[in-house]
């Protein structure tokens, strides 16, 4: 209905909550949990509010119009997640998954973008255009010593820091 809203938002990384007063644009799911897109009142950016973390809605009264430029799909088209990063390029992603994973991988694409590059007994290769996230390098993760990221450097170099943290726990 175009209705400015306003609730409070608590953070996992902030102790305290705050009040925040937006202008509601769509819904979006990640990883079976939704949030809520919309343009906040603070500093004119959108931003993404997990509604599991949102309490006390309130209709302070006042209308707005949706931009015209603001597309949601378009937003997060090189997004993996509820993170976009408007301010950078997407990056070619190259990826290497054992053959066991790569059926996966194959049944369940990790984007929209990826492509099959290789597909062997002894390989599963796929290129992916996507930003390179928070919520991407955790997916990465995720596949342990099952996938080796060919391209580029600079994640590759990452994954294997978080995963030289890991091995500091043990």
């Amino acid at each position: 209905n175009k209705q400015i809203i306003r609730f409070t938002h608590q953070k996992f990384w902030e102790d305290d909550p705050t009040v925040r007063t937006v202008e509601p644009y769509a819904l979006k799911e990640s990883k079976n949990r939704w949030y809520l897109m919309a343009k906040d009142h603070k500093d004119s950016k959108i931003k993404s509010f997990g509604l599991d973390r949102l309490s006390s809605l309130e209709f302070p009264g006042g209308k707005f119009e949706y931009p015209k430029d603001y597309n949601v799909e378009e937003s997060f088209r090189y997004s993996f997640g509820i993170i976009a990063s408007e301010d950078e390029k997407p990056q070619g992603i190259l990826l290497s998954f054992d053959p066991f994973e790569g059926k996966y991988i194959k049944t369940l694409p990790l984007h929209e973008s990826q492509q099959v590059l290789v597909d062997t007994d002894d390989e599963l290769q796929i290129a992916l255009k996507l930003h390179i996230t928070p919520d991407l390098i955790a997916e990465l993760l995720s596949h342990g010593d099952k996938m080796k990221v060919l391209k580029p450097k600079s994640l590759a170099n990452r994954i294997k820091a978080e995963h030289e943290k890991a091995m500091e726990l043990y």
